[in-house]
């Protein structure tokens, strides 16, 4: 093992054991490597000549970019064409750590780490998988799951994606998720929570949320060691009172020393941003402190390093852009608006009592997305198909549920494509 990712873990081991014992063989052999290139050309960045990074300079030391790139350029090329630093730049880590204490107010003063930037969520996914998930382990998660997991977790790390009901009775199945997270011998659990959902655009109440954090902490007091990797991809899109509108890392970060949380968001879906692919990774856990942070900060950037070296310069300074504009927060409410201007046109167009007839929603209450349940044995797959061929209309089919994203949807026809997935079941249950 590398001498630096044996001292990482030293500092790790001796901070808080749990974790050591949560990171995953190639988490315990990662690192970042600071006495290598990247530290050895930071030694040389105030010399008269330094020969060390792999970029081109002109001769007057700026780096090169051709003018056909600068034209289109709104910023100076310096924060578009440069490497960014491996851990993300550190303006934008210390805005989006501010961002998230504003956001979330019942941190308070908590301690938890730096965010690292990773190539959106589905990168910081990827990078969680590999510092905590050997081949073989469970990924405990809801039965209505975004179908990526399959390919993050399962073929990327031979992880077995093992499943609790979300819903009971129209509400969180809170029994479902103790039995599941209790199941088998005490020991190391990793478990991913989604919310808002994708599929289900279920967020808990704020009831529903406190007892998450209680089962969780039940099982970390039964010695249960259990990493708790959050997907807040739709965070703050939340359309009902009553309804939790802080992340569980609020809770989670000092809940049990047998408790890491693992929270990944960015600006993707709260921002409108899907191409810019910026995201966050940041660490809590009881008794944390700056020491221990760091020092997975490091392996974390090791992992980012080691698979794409870092994310775009150019899109780190466009949201560092956007978060200082003096009128980011109202672009924000206006975008709001519109999206529950819609989530409440599917709620308008749903009490409808003939609908009721075909399919019903699951629960649903935040985010992009809603999900419909068939009846009578029609089969979700046989209902999108036909809304292609007679209805001119797209949904997705995960499961055996048929999800609607009204995010991107025009509110006028939101009520089109309730009466078209109507016409298509009465259609396909004549036959």
């Amino acid at each position: 093992m590398n001498q630096q990712a044996e001292e990482l873990n030293r500092i790790i081991q001796e901070k808080s054991g749990i974790i050591f014992e949560l990171l995953s063989k190639k988490g315990k052999e990662i690192y970042f490597p600071k006495k290598g290139i990247v530290g050895q050309a930071a030694e040389a960045q105030s010399k008269k000549i330094n020969a060390t990074a792999g970029v081109a300079l002109d001769d007057n030391g700026q780096h090169m970019f051709l003018k056909s790139i600068e034209r289109n350029l709104n910023l100076p090329p310096s924060l578009a064409v440069p490497y960014a630093p491996n851990f993300g730049r550190a303006d934008i880590r210390a805005a989006w750590k501010k961002m998230i204490v504003e956001k979330n107010p019942s941190i308070g003063s908590k301690l938890f780490s730096l965010p690292i930037v990773t190539n959106a969520l589905t990168h910081g996914l990827s990078v969680a998988g590999y510092l905590f998930l050997d081949e073989g382990d469970k990924v405990i998660l809801s039965d209505h799951y975004w179908d990526n997991y399959e390919l993050v977790f399962g073929n990327a790390y031979g992880a077995v994606l093992d499943k609790f009901n979300l819903f009971k009775n129209g509400a969180f199945d809170s029994d479902s998720l103790r039995a599941k997270l209790n199941e088998g011998a005490v020991g190391k659990k990793v478990l991913l929570l989604n919310f808002p959902n994708n599929p289900s655009g279920y967020t808990p109440t704020v009831g529903e949320m406190k007892a998450i954090a209680e089962i969780i902490k039940n099982a970390a007091e039964k010695g249960n060691k259990i990493v708790v990797v959050l997907d807040d991809a739709y965070f703050g899109l939340v359309f009902e009172k009553g309804i939790a509108k802080e992340s569980i890392f609020t809770q989670l970060m000092d809940l049990h020393e047998n408790v890491l949380a693992v929270k990944l968001d960015g600006p993707t879906k709260e921002d409108y941003v899907w191409g810019l692919r910026v995201g966050f990774l940041t660490y809590g856990i009881k008794g944390g402190n700056t020491e221990l942070y760091s020092a997975l900060e490091s392996k974390t950037a090791g992992v980012v390093r080691g698979n794409i070296s870092s994310v775009s310069n150019l899109s780190q300074s466009l949201m560092l852009a956007a978060f200082e504009a003096p009128d980011y927060e109202q672009e924000k409410k206006e975008k709001f608006a519109i999206l529950k201007e819609r989530y409440e046109a599917v709620r308008s167009t749903l009490q409808n009592e003939k609908y009721a007839e075909y399919f019903s929603p699951l629960p649903y209450n935040s985010g992009y997305f809603m999900c419909l349940e068939l009846k009578h044995g029609l089969k979700a797959e046989d209902v999108r198909q036909k809304l292609l061929e007679k209805y001119d209309t797209g949904v997705i089919v995960i499961g055996d549920v048929v999800r609607i994203a009204f995010s991107a949807v025009s509110v006028k026809l939101i009520p089109e494509i309730f009466e078209n997935i109507y016409s298509a079941c009465k259609d396909l249950a004549s036959l």
